[in-house]
């Protein structure tokens, strides 16, 4: 096999993992778009947005790297960025959502953060009391 053709075949990969991380991001649309809730939009949103964009940029950082031997440290950052901010951004975002009153779907089988919810609030109004 020559060089040339290795060279080719990597630069397929990459191009397959491009194209994996827009089809990934499509299919996050589509949850968007059909998902009752705005929870299930969220989960929808975070991770299957999440893993489109580090596909993207993962096949970009190693086509840079091994095509155009450039080790680019903006797309590294960009890929710990995105891996570390976006999960937490949409639990953050649930969780405002739930704070605030927004129903759960009615086809949900669990709520979980109901019974936290409470004992948190029990929390404050003791410790309110507690200051007076």
């Amino acid at each position: 096999m020559s060089l040339e053709m290795m060279e080719q075949i990597i630069e397929v990969v990459f191009a397959i993992l491009i194209l994996l991380g827009a089809v990934i991001a499509v299919i996050s649309v589509l949850g968007l778009i059909r998902l009752p809730d705005v929870y299930l939009r969220s989960h929808a949103a975070t991770k299957s947005a999440t893993l489109g964009v580090l596909l993207i940029l993962l096949g970009a950082f190693f086509y840079t790297w091994f095509v155009h031997d450039f080790f680019s440290i903006k797309l590294l950052l960009g890929i710990l960025f995105v891996f570390i901010t976006s999960p937490v951004a949409g639990h953050l975002n649930a969780r405002a959502a739930y704070r605030s009153g927004v129903a759960l779907w009615k086809g949900s089988v669990r709520d979980d953060f109901r019974e936290a919810i409470k004992q948190e609030r029990q929390l404050e109004i003791e410790e309110i009391k507690n200051r007076n």
